[in-house]
């Protein structure tokens, strides 16, 4: 990708971002798909780890496919990404991953 096409891919990005609801996780490869772009899952979180309005793009909504929280999460690690989740009413399993079953957004999943 050029500079100029990653900038617009990277807003795409962060507009789906935006649209992932308060206790809710989507996966980076969801967010992909919903943006047209379905084998770029790596390329969403490049654009979330360089996110430019933390505060306002949840990019702590977004996890792996399994529910891992992202070990690189740029805004205070794995740790500060799931407090910020359990802040919003998302559970998790034993073993730490998000119950993608009860709470991952549904959209462009059928």
């Amino acid at each position: 990708m050029d500079e100029r096409s990653t900038d617009g891919f990277f807003n795409r990005v962060y507009d789906m971002v935006r649209q992932v609801p308060r206790g809710m996780v989507a996966t980076y490869g969801q967010i992909a798909k919903l943006i047209g772009e379905p084998r770029r899952a790596r390329y969403v979180g490049y654009a979330l780890h360089v996110n430019p309005e933390p505060g306002t793009i949840p990019c702590h909504r977004i996890v792996f496919a399994d529910g891992r929280l992202a070990e690189g999460f740029a805004f205070g690690g794995p740790e500060a990404q799931r407090a910020l989740l359990e802040d919003e009413g998302v559970g998790f399993l034993a073993d730490g991953r998000v119950d993608l079953e009860a709470f991952r957004w549904p959209a462009g999943l059928t």
